[in-house]
């Protein structure tokens, strides 16, 4: 069969979408690009007029073996990298591959209640260049870990019920440069750590935070300009290369944290121009907010700014229209998951978030300061920490998260294996 007659309806439906009296849809109908229109690598937005469509591509009906020849012939021998230029036309977010690969991506898009179990957990962990396990004194029970140590800690977890990690890499002997060098280099801790994790639990989701902070001399989420403001440009094409090295390592999953505007654009653009749209999703911190909750994890990774803060990209703590305009954008972009961070405080906009864009998963990271919070209060008998730990993520389900990100991850899991024995 000619590979001309294999396109989707479905891309043909983008392709032309006001189309009407059955030319689309005869089953003898092929559409074929025209390589001097549409070169190899380019997007073409699907909100492009019928019209404009139609000028741009060859549609033809065949009625012989002969006549499909001669008109294969007349296109100049299309081959089946110019068929898959019309997926790239696509939309981003009409993309669903990327969201329902692996079966723990087709249990988020499952689960809705106040209930919760280990698919509705995801666990943070800090990778570094260094092979040691340090203890991360403001953050009680954490630790940075070397690569080599990250398998025999995930180890256990896996056999109790851990379905998926969130990586954070972290630098301690590699340089911090401007642009972040080492935040795609062979030497990246990340990316050193994925295909050990990926070879060692292929059934495991292994997300990396796609970020700038912990790489960068000045430890802002983008790259500075010379006029000490944030590059927005360069940003999102250096975030885009980063994430896109996190792809061809094996990350099943690239998180922006980053706030800048379009990068969730950039990232989706370069995975699908790159053969990822079907094999890596991105779940976007569409709605991270400048908290104060972030010391802990800040120190733990390395990541605060050398000077100035970063309320210029991230969220208002009172502002609830931001919030839910960034989470519209990163649908738009072609955002699979969308998250909001800090949880506990910022539980209305859960429910916002949730109600306005339903069909799309929802995380909410439990950050470091609200677990450093509950252990404190816990250590000092305010009340007993998994009752405290249960009921915030309680909380956090019935606003409308589906997973979250939590460094309770461990604790629950142990408990619930423990149940289980008995």
């Amino acid at each position: 069969m000619s590979c001309l007659s294999c396109i989707s309806d479905l891309e043909r439906v983008i392709l032309h979408p006001t189309s009407s009296q059955g030319e689309i849809f005869q089953s003898n109908t092929f559409v074929a690009i025209q390589k001097r229109d549409y070169p190899s690598g380019n997007l073409i937005n699907s909100s492009s007029s019928y019209e404009t469509a139609k000028r741009n591509v060859i549609i033809g009906t065949t009625t012989s073996k002969t006549e499909m020849e001669q008109r294969e012939n007349n296109t100049n021998s299309l081959d089946i990298k110019q068929v898959a230029s019309v997926s790239k036309m696509m939309d981003a977010k009409h993309i669903l591959h990327s969201a329902i690969f692996h079966p723990v991506l087709r249990e988020w898009q499952s689960k809705n209640s106040t209930n919760f179990d280990s698919y509705n957990l995801m666990l943070p962990i800090f990778v570094t260049d260094e092979e040691v396990m340090e203890y991360i004194s403001s953050m009680p029970g954490m630790f940075r870990m070397g690569v080599k140590w990250v398998k025999s800690v995930v180890a256990p977890l896996v056999r109790k019920g851990l379905k998926s990690i969130l990586l954070f890499g972290v630098i301690k002997t590699l340089p911090k440069d401007a642009r972040g060098t080492h935040a795609d280099s062979e030497q990246n801790p990340v990316i050193r750590a994925l295909p050990i994790l990926k070879s060692a639990f292929p059934d495991l989701i292994i997300a990396c935070d796609v970020c700038l902070c912990p790489y960068t001399s000045l430890g802002h989420c983008g790259i500075i300009g010379t006029d000490d403001l944030i590059d927005n440009t360069a940003s999102i094409k250096r975030l885009a290369e980063v994430a896109l090295a996190y792809a061809k390592a094996g990350a099943h999953i690239v998180a922006p944290s980053d706030m800048m505007d379009g990068r969730v654009a950039a990232i989706k653009q370069s995975l699908i121009i790159n053969g990822f749209s079907h094999k890596v999703a991105v779940l976007s911190y569409s709605a991270k907010f400048a908290s104060t909750l972030y010391g802990p994890f800040r120190e733990a990774s390395g990541s605060a700014p050398a000077k100035g803060d970063r309320r210029c990209y991230q969220l208002p703590s009172g502002s609830a229209g931001l919030a839910v305009r960034a989470a519209a954008r990163d649908v738009n972009e072609g955002a699979d998951m969308l998250m909001v961070k800090p949880g506990l405080p910022y539980l209305d906009i859960v429910k916002r978030i949730k109600d306005a864009h339903p069909e799309y998963p929802l995380f909410v990271y439990q950050v470091s300061g609200e677990y450093a919070m509950l252990h404190h209060a816990a250590n000092n008998n305010v009340f007993e920490l998994m009752n405290g730990v249960v009921e915030s993520i309680t909380a956090m389900r019935r606003a409308g998260a589906d997973c979250i990100i939590t460094y309770f991850t461990p604790l629950l899991l142990n408990a619930w294996y423990r149940k289980s024995k008995y």
